[in-house]
């Protein structure tokens, strides 16, 4: 039997998160007004985020297993602002505090700038539905 190659790591995930985010933050930018869609860029952020932030701890579980702390706790520190600008971005959209929004984004901007995505992407519109996800998924647990 051989063995089973998974092509969709984790780090896979995270490079198409992080261009997601890029792709959403530069459409947001755009926004004149504030209606659906900027509500579902804006969902679409604080989802993505929170899963990039779910999935370091298994990024650095085979560091950690071969005794690489450091390395591991540089990248957790290297990802820890999608956390906590997620946590703050869920609050200030739950209480439509836009004022509070456009900080926030600006700083996950500030994060994912520098981030190129090619005219033909594939990425399309991940945002498309986010706030519907976004009030039926229950808040995460994280540290």
């Amino acid at each position: 039997m051989s063995r089973v190659i998974q092509t969709d790591s984790v780090g896979k995930q995270r490079q198409t998160l992080v261009r997601a985010l890029a792709l959403a933050v530069r459409e947001l930018m755009r926004q004149g007004t504030i209606n659906a869609q900027t509500r579902d860029l804006v969902a679409f952020l604080v989802l993505a985020m929170e899963e990039i932030a779910q999935n370091i701890d298994e990024t650095v579980k085979a560091w950690e297993k071969r005794g690489y702390w450091l390395k591991a706790d540089r990248f957790r520190l290297d990802w820890e602002w999608t956390q906590v600008v997620s946590r703050r971005l869920r609050q200030a959209l739950a209480e439509e505090d836009w004022e509070g929004i456009v900080p926030l984004v600006g700083e996950v901007a500030s994060r994912v700038g520098h981030v190129q995505i090619p005219v033909r992407h594939r990425l399309g519109e991940p945002w498309r539905g986010a706030w519907e996800k976004l009030q039926s998924k229950p808040r995460p647990l994280l540290r």
